[in-house]
């Protein structure tokens, strides 16, 4: 089988007949790099006055489930024991991922593959979710070049998906969900699928699924392979999350107002992407400060409830080759070890100052998490005031280009307020106290 992600010879990977990732982006003109990022500015100094941030509890968006990333065994070596706690466990020096996106073979002889790391992640608190990339080949067939799912077999995949669930399920392992396609809309090396076929699948087969269903997974969050579902109410019912990649997904395409009209009760995951790219070593700094702008943005333009890497372990992703988290994977811990599952986001002044962005969420016991990106080439001043809240303190962890979440000084809280250096080129997270 060809290698699903398209890593530049640079990433270790073999090459492929196939069309490339970055080649088919770039011949679209969206290339998952920095063109889609807003231009640092040329001096340290903010250009404007900085706003105060107010940080007030009542002003509630989505409910998240957290942050993670994709094991896929069958095509890469598994996580080792230590690498799983490391990316699963919420100690110091680990991610605190609370997802793991595991991939379902067309081969049932692969399935037990999956099982270490699904049952190790959730053991310690993870939830657990399931891609397909092909059906069993005896349910596919060519037509005008395209493979897809026969008509005839969609009860039979619904089975196949089913029996998966079942599978991990013995195995120890309750599936939170399962997704109809993995890439319908980017299908060079596996199953297409049609926003119509999607809609029909939903419709006449996703309700004998025994967990959630996840749909359509389009590698671009593509609109038009989303809408027919949202417009389609019997397809709905049977769609639980609305689920997408952001592969050159520029910003201004991020938010989804069809999405906020119909899609109530439903929940909004983003489950795959890398970024800003597959070809730089994940340490690369500034430029893995991009990761924590790209997760601002998912979080507060997007609004999606769920944060998915690609291949946890990789040149390019939050853990390194040798098991060590890696700059890009600092980035994500910042969010991923503080903002944890249930935590509410609130909506406060996302851009306060020039290239300043700020996320808040609330936690357990009324906690309030502030996630601050400083992507100026100078220290910043930032005030926060904190709405009906008794915080005396808030504590602090920083990432730059020398430190990797590390604990700061207290800061005090005063009358509700207080004020936040942020380093240059920088992401802190401020948790009060």
């Amino acid at each position: 089988m060809a290698s699903h992600r398209n890593e530049s010879t640079a990433d270790g990977a073999s090459g492929s007949g196939h069309a490339r990732r970055r080649s088919v982006l770039a011949a679209m003109g969206a290339l998952p790099v920095l063109a889609a990022t807003p231009a640092r500015a040329a001096s340290g100094a903010p250009s404007a006055a900085a706003a105060t941030v107010v940080v007030d509890p009542s002003a509630v968006r989505q409910t998240i489930r957290g942050f993670g990333g994709m094991n896929h065994p069958v095509w890469i070596s598994d996580l080792t024991a230590a690498q799983r706690d490391t990316a699963f466990g919420n100690g110091t020096g680990q991610l605190g991922f609370s997802i793991l996106r595991i991939h379902i073979d067309e081969d049932q002889s692969n399935w037990s593959k999956e099982v270490a790391t699904a049952q190790r992640a959730a053991a310690l608190g993870a939830i657990v979710f399931a891609s397909p990339w092909n059906p069993p080949s005896s349910m596919t067939e060519t037509v005008s070049g395209r493979k897809r799912l026969k008509y005839s077999s969609y009860a039979a995949y619904a089975q196949h998906l089913n029996d998966f669930t079942t599978y991990m399920k013995n195995n120890g392992v309750n599936l939170y969900a399962v997704s109809v396609q993995n890439e319908p809309d980017y299908a060079n090396d596996w199953t297409s699928w049609t926003s119509t076929e999607i809609v029909n699948f939903l419709k006449n087969n996703a309700g004998s699924i025994n967990t959630k269903v996840i749909a359509p997974e389009s590698f671009q969050y593509v609109k038009s392979m989303s809408d027919p579902i949202l417009n389609d109410s019997a397809a709905l019912a049977n769609m639980d999350i609305l689920g997408a990649h952001l592969y050159g997904t520029s910003y201004g395409n991020f938010p989804y107002p069809l999405f906020q009209q119909k899609g109530a009760g439903k929940e909004l995951w983003m489950t795959e992407v890398y970024y800003p790219n597959s070809s730089s070593s994940a340490d690369a700094w500034p430029e893995a400060l991009d990761v924590s702008e790209h997760i601002h943005h998912a979080m507060v333009d997007a609004e999606f409830q769920a944060y998915v890497w690609w291949y946890i372990r990789r040149s390019y992703g939050p853990m390194r080759e040798d098991g060590q988290i890696s700059k890009r994977g600092a980035n994500m811990a910042q969010f991923s070890k503080f903002v944890r599952p249930g935590a509410v986001r609130i909506n406060v002044t996302a851009n306060p100052q020039s290239n300043v962005y700020v996320s808040a969420y609330k936690g357990a016991n009324s906690q309030i998490v502030i996630v601050a990106i400083n992507k100026n080439s100078s220290t910043v001043s930032q005030q926060f005031s904190l709405s009906n809240s008794t915080a005396s303190s808030v504590a602090s962890w920083l990432t730059d280009s020398s430190r990797n979440v590390a604990s700061q000084a207290g800061i005090s809280v005063s009358n509700g307020s207080f004020t936040g250096s942020l380093p240059a080129q920088s992401v802190t997270t401020f948790v009060t106290q």
